[in-house]
């Protein structure tokens, strides 16, 4: 294994700029809060090329380049991707996401990472605009590259860009994630942020602490994997505490489960009081449960794990009515999809993700993110979300709303890539939406009138520690954003 994708890109790997400049994403940490250090990498790379940039207000770098001689009278194409990535770890990776380089290598046909992320959600988008911009044996039309910041926990830089900086007519956007499909639509999204205060009690003597403990869940993206159906860490661990407090008394001291809004939760941790009497029935119970999750999850999880352990016993536990409020809110809270879109087939149309939910002996917070591409079904979902915890004596917010993207089946640049696909690879591409928070929705909010399509290389399990890109399919995706550069629609 090596860290360094360098040793390989020039021999094995193809396109060698794409590799290449994604092999130094790789060495760059660039978690999202933390995109100095790859901002500044833009930065460096285009005073290097000599290629026209900007960096904005909201931290977006920008960059332009003009139209190759002959091909002024074609329309102007904006490339888009992000520069931040998702920073999650196997529970027994020692890592530093603000000071560690991905641990990059090549596994078969793919290239993954060692127990983090991989980040080529959206680090090949990033590579692919780079490697347009600097070779000059392209032939294109006016080309702009936009690279947004903070867009996986809240596309910050995409709500923060201002009219008048994009010239071009048309929007590529780098970020999807099966290659030989062009999306033309998105979902939007809401965030839920729960508060659930509390003012902490002293633990009692006489029970035994125990750490109940959700692991093993596959988890994913919220949006594209959400479909799977599968388990939900968080949801799992409330179910088996309102199981546990029905049979015997127990205290809730913490909890600790999820993580990003949009990572499906694959761990979920709480430390337990029960009485020392009760606590080998505690394990019988929560060794029945681990029986039936991986009943109920048999052939979408393999690997589900509960388990009880003895701990240290906390000093404080949560009051046993919040505890209780809690445990039935977590437990009636929608979670997964809600509703199928009757427009496009195996389309989820509205959805939720019980992200996060930690205690830290004041207040439980609790994160979810809802996605619909029908504006009032979020809205709705956000007031049956708000409702239940609010019978629970939570204060909730709802925040950072986007709307979708509409799709256009008349779209210029839509027929001209089904053309260009068929051109290169015998066979049309496939033509659908995405249940994500693509930026496109944003961006053409702020630039109406965009004609915007968005593709990308095989990336699976995005978001999770096994994220992996296919390394056929990042050849694939390059050679037909070369050629859709090239065929681009005239004026």
């Amino acid at each position: 294994m090596d860290n360094n994708l360098k040793a390989f890109y020039s021999h094995y790997l193809k396109p060698a700029l794409v590799w290449k400049h994604f092999a130094e994403i790789c060495n760059i940490p660039h978690p999202s809060h933390s995109e100095d250090k790859i901002r500044q990498y833009l930065v460096d790379f285009a005073v290097e090329k000599g290629i026209e940039h900007k960096v904005d207000e909201a931290g977006n770098v920008y960059m332009c380049k003009a139209a190759t001689p002959g091909y002024e009278d074609r329309k102007g194409i904006i490339m888009q991707a992000h520069m931040d990535m998702v920073p999650q770890k196997n529970n027994d990776k020692v890592f530093d996401f603000i000071n560690d380089s991905i641990e990059a290598y090549i596994d078969g046909e793919w290239v993954t990472a060692n127990g983090t992320t991989l980040g080529a959600d959206n680090g090949i988008g990033v590579a692919a605009i780079l490697a347009v911009m600097e070779d000059d044996s392209i032939e294109h039309g006016p080309i702009e590259g936009l690279i947004t910041a903070t867009e996986e926990t809240g596309m910050d830089g995409a709500f923060g860009l201002k009219g008048g900086l994009l010239k071009g007519e048309i929007l590529l956007n780098l970020d999807s994630e099966t290659e030989g499909e062009l999306y033309v639509g998105c979902a939007g999204g809401t965030d839920a942020n729960v508060t659930l205060p509390y003012v902490a009690e002293a633990a009692p003597a006489d029970y035994k602490a125990m750490a109940l403990s959700v692991k093993g869940c596959k988890g994913g993206h919220s949006g594209i994997q959400i479909v799977c159906q599968r388990a939900n860490a968080n949801k799992l661990l409330f179910r088996l505490l309102r199981m546990l407090a029905a049979e015997c008394d127990v205290k809730i001291a913490s909890v600790d489960g999820g993580g990003l809004r949009n990572a499906i939760p694959r761990e979920s941790v709480a430390v337990v009081l029960v009485p020392a009497e009760a606590e080998a029935k505690v394990k019988d119970i929560v060794a029945s449960f681990e029986q039936v999750a991986i009943a109920e999850y048999a052939g979408i999880e393999d690997a589900i794990s509960i388990k009880a352990a003895e701990v240290a016993a906390p000093a404080t536990i949560i009051p046993d009515a919040v505890a209780k409020s809690l445990m039935a809110a977590m437990v009636a809270c929608p979670d997964g999809v809600a509703k199928m879109s009757m427009a496009m087939e195996g389309l989820v149309q509205t959805s939720n993700n019980l992200a996060r939910v930690v205690s830290d002996g004041e207040c439980v917070k609790i994160q979810t993110l809802m996605r619909s591409s029908v504006r009032t079904e979020k809205e709705a979902l956000g007031d049956a979300i708000k409702a239940v915890f609010e019978l629970a004596g939570a204060e909730v917010a709802l925040t950072g709303s986007y709307d979708g993207w509409a799709p256009n089946m008349e779209s210029p640049i839509l027929n001209a890539m089904l053309t260009s696909y068929e051109a290169l690879y015998g066979k049309k591409p496939a033509v659908t939406a995405i249940h994500a928070g693509l930026e496109c929705g944003i961006i053409g909010s702020n630039y109406p009138g965009l004609d915007m399509i968005s593709f990308g290389p095989t990336i699976c399990y995005p978001h999770s520690p096994d994220e992996k890109v296919e390394i056929a399919s990042v050849e694939k995706f390059y050679d037909f954003l070369l050629h859709t550069l090239k065929n681009a629609p005239k004026k």
